[in-house]
């Protein structure tokens, strides 16, 4: 009997883990910041997300918006504030997921057309309701794909929210010295 319930147990933690959150480590010149990324939310977004890390596309990118009491955005930019190439498709907008841009979580940065997220993210610093889905029949109302929260690591993106910031060239909030993602490390992936 104790065998077949150790048995049982061990299937059952077999089961947990395939379920279990892909989790990311980003290691930038501030410190380091975890994510648990939402698969069964925003498939597509955590697929493209998890290739762009593996592949180290998000190496020596920096955050180079960040507006503190809204949100810092990285994931693009050199630190010479030019723009890498990107090689992924868009994404189709999954921002109707249920999921809000609350306090630590990591949505999709795009254009004004809902369906235009490629790589770059942010995070956001506060509750964002105005960034939320409404209505897919105006692109307005599209709101922005959450895919990820931070699960360690919001000190670091509150000390990332501090940072002196200005103009460089026509972008406007970039930091005056520049916060660079290190790496995105994959920790666990299901």
């Amino acid at each position: 009997m104790l065998k077949n319930i150790s048995a049982l147990a061990a299937g059952l933690l077999a089961s947990l883990a395939v379920w279990a959150a892909p989790t990311v480590e980003m290691t930038t010149n501030l410190g380091k910041i975890t994510l648990e990324l939402f698969p069964e939310k925003a498939p597509k977004t955590v697929e493209i997300f998890l290739y762009n890390a593996k592949h180290g596309f998000y190496e020596s990118t920096i955050f180079h918006r960040v507006i503190n009491g809204f949100m810092i955005q990285g994931g693009g930019f050199s630190t010479a504030m030019e723009e890498k190439k990107v090689l992924t498709p868009a994404l189709q907008n999954e921002a109707t997921n249920g999921m809000e841009n609350d306090r630590g979580t990591v949505a999709m940065a795009r254009t004004q057309d809902p369906h235009s997220a490629r790589v770059q993210f942010f995070i956001n610093l506060k509750d964002n309701d105005f960034l939320n889905h409404r209505t897919s029949a105006d692109p307005r109302g599209w709101g922005y794909t959450v895919f990820g929260k931070v699960t360690q690591g919001m000190d670091v993106v509150d000390k990332i929210a501090k940072v002196p910031t200005g103009n460089a060239g026509y972008y406007q909030d970039v930091p005056t010295t520049p916060v660079v993602i290190q790496s995105v490390k994959i920790i666990s992936e299901k």
